[in-house]
């Protein structure tokens, strides 16, 4: 039997370039213990199901190639953006780390979470935007590593880049638990540009403890996957 699987750009740029690409499936009795698989077949680094949706809440599982994830930024974003394009007018994504509120603001749309649930990135700052870009991936070897310098430190303005290759990802082109942690770690608003030319923006005012991470997402496109 066939799986649909939609397919969006997260944290793509004002003219919807770039962006992390992310599979978007119904969990169903079909997809149970079958996750990495489906996962490997898409073959993008994560794919969110969706277990269900009841009002304003959701509850979702994410998958990355080496398996469940408790929490994931672009997944998060992206499976927002689609509920609400979808018509669903979510506040709430349930995931195992916890509870994840939504927020959408014009065509930007917004989750909400604590920095102890994104993985541990090791944050290092270059003196120069022209240091990141010049950056061999290939030079990094276990960990999350991300990257980042000043483009203009009075606006909150950086640019990154995040390597992860002993997780098989070469160069990730938008990470947003990566962003909730350097907007932790900063503990200030960040206008962030990742990868190609993706865009992430942070707000870091929540209780004084939650950090929320969006930007835009594109729209869906279809494939029967099976």
């Amino acid at each position: 039997m066939a799986l649909t699987i939609d397919l969006v750009d997260v944290f793509v740029d004002e003219a919807g370039a770039h962006g992390n690409p992310l599979g978007i499936a119904w969990a169903s009795p079909s997809t149970r213990g079958r996750e990495r698989d489906i996962v490997a077949d898409v073959g993008f680094s994560e794919t969110v199901f969706i277990d269900s949706v009841s009002g304003r809440d959701a509850r979702a599982r994410i998958f990355g190639r080496a398996g469940e994830l408790p929490f994931s930024g672009h997944p998060l974003v992206g499976l927002a953006a689609w509920l609400l394009g979808s018509g669903d007018d979510i506040r709430s994504i349930a995931v195992p780390a916890g509870d994840v509120r939504v927020r959408a603001d014009g065509d930007l749309v917004f989750v909400r979470a604590l920095p102890e649930w994104a993985p541990e990135f090791q944050l290092e700052q270059l003196d120069s935007v022209e240091a990141v870009e010049g950056v061999d991936p290939d030079a990094y070897g276990r960990g999350l590593h991300y990257v980042w310098a000043w483009i203009d430190e009075g606006g909150g303005r950086v640019r990154a880049r995040m390597f992860a290759p002993g997780l098989g990802i070469r160069e990730d082109e938008a990470t947003g638990s990566a962003a909730i942690r350097l907007s932790a770690q900063l503990a200030r608003d960040l206008d962030i540009r990742q990868g190609a030319g993706s865009m992430l923006r942070t707000h870091s005012r929540y209780l004084g403890q939650q950090i929320e991470v969006g930007g835009r997402t594109s729209p869906a496109r279809t494939f029967e996957l099976g």
